[in-house]
């Protein structure tokens, strides 16, 4: 698949498709995708750290995002999209939680920039 064919927008779209089962078993985290050149390369999720005590793992009591959950995370990241303007390359974390059974969730874009390239263009 010619990923620089496809809006980065529907790309958000497949990355979220793709993770939907792993969302579905946690509550915290950030989704990371990283961008080169309008295209999607390394994406996933880093899901906050498991406590333990002496060395013991508590059995897990969370349930991850629910399907209305999952829907509305998604069209936040998509929307999100049209806040940065003329960006091609850098990462973006959509950090979430559940509060109060409603999905929360901020965003950072990062913008990357390589000197060789833009030493070329001098």
């Amino acid at each position: 698949m010619n990923l620089d064919q496809i809006p980065l927008a529907r790309q958000i779209d497949m990355v979220f498709r793709k993770i939907k089962e792993e969302l579905s078993h946690v509550n915290s985290g950030t989704v990371f995708v990283h961008i080169r050149n309008n295209e999607i390369g390394k994406f996933g999720i880093k899901h906050l750290p498991f406590e333990s005590k002496d060395g013991v793992l508590p059995a897990t009591t969370t349930k991850g995002l629910t399907e209305l959950q999952y829907q509305s995370f998604r069209q936040m990241a998509i929307e999100s999209l049209k806040r940065k303007k003329s960006w091609t390359h850098g990462e973006i974390l959509f950090d979430f939680t559940i509060r109060q059974n409603m999905v929360s969730a901020s965003i950072m874009f990062e913008s990357n920039y390589n000197m060789a390239n833009f030493a070329r263009t001098i």
